[in-house]
């Protein structure tokens, strides 16, 4: 638990442009008053024992994970699959936004908002 605390507050600390972009349209409820925390560790259980995801945003009102993928996404398709159904499957809705969407926040938003 410490490990995943301290990973996220490093990540918080160096965050990518089209994170902090959404972070300051999402913080302090002011997208549709809904709470969203960033580098959240979500924990689960898995033949290993306990481990953990930093998801890039939560919103826990509507179990909502948003990740941001940037281009090294595009190398680790098959982890990427494996950690949403994992989220999936301990009922969170996970929502994929690649970095080029970002040209388009509003639309970036409608997105987000489908799922508030």
């Amino acid at each position: 638990m410490k490990r995943a605390i301290e990973l996220a507050r490093e990540l918080r600390r160096n965050q990518t442009q089209e994170e902090k972009k959404l972070w300051n349209i999402l913080r302090n409820r002011k997208f549709l008053g809904k709470k969203f925390v960033r580098q959240h560790p979500v924990y689960y259980q898995s033949i290993s024992g306990s481990n953990f995801f930093l998801v890039d945003f939560y919103c826990h009102e509507k179990k909502l994970v948003v990740e941001i993928d940037g281009g090294y996404h595009d190398f680790q398709k098959d982890f990427d699959q494996n950690r949403d159904q994992i989220l999936k499957a301990m009922g969170l809705i996970v929502l994929r936004i690649r970095n080029s969407e970002f040209d388009d926040i509003a639309n970036v938003l409608e997105k987000i908002g489908k799922y508030c």
